[in-house]
């Protein structure tokens, strides 16, 4: 049950990188536990790379949201650049010299994903329990700040 102000959205958002970093260590655990090491690396790179980007994202928007100017600084607008080049290249690298299975990084890129996938599981309670005057993601401003 989120907390008093708080809304679906916002706990969610806090919650939402938990989950993605147990959907990676499931996955390399489970990697390594059925003797593929190698997978079990590539796997973590690929879910490393991916969490950085939406954290990277996550940030950007909070602080472009936050900031209240007509423009993004730089940094901002870098990070946001640089996020899917980024993902690219660890696809890339991993692909071009076979140091680890392709195929294991490219499915560690899945894990926000994932996670998006199990908050929705976990949000669905509460959202059918919510009676429909608190609105769709919480309850209306008048009643956050009373």
């Amino acid at each position: 049950m989120p907390e008093a102000g708080k809304s679906l959205f916002d706990t969610a958002a806090q919650r939402l990188p938990r989950w993605m970093m147990a959907a990676a260590a499931a996955g390399v655990l489970g990697a390594f536990a059925s003797g593929h090491g190698r997978a079990a690396a590539g796997f973590a790179v690929g879910s490393a790379a991916a969490i950085l980007a939406y954290w990277w994202l996550q940030r950007a928007l909070e602080g472009a949201l936050s900031s209240g100017q007509p423009r993004l600084p730089q940094g901002t607008v870098l990070k946001l650049a640089a996020r899917y080049p980024l993902l690219l290249g660890v696809v890339a690298l991993f692909y071009r010299t076979g140091w680890l299975p392709s195929r294991a990084v490219m499915a560690g890129l899945f894990v926000p994903l994932v996670g998006v996938l199990i908050e929705s599981v976990v949000l669905m309670p509460e959202a059918l329990r919510r009676p429909a005057s608190m609105g769709k993601y919480g309850p209306p401003p008048a009643q956050i700040h009373s």
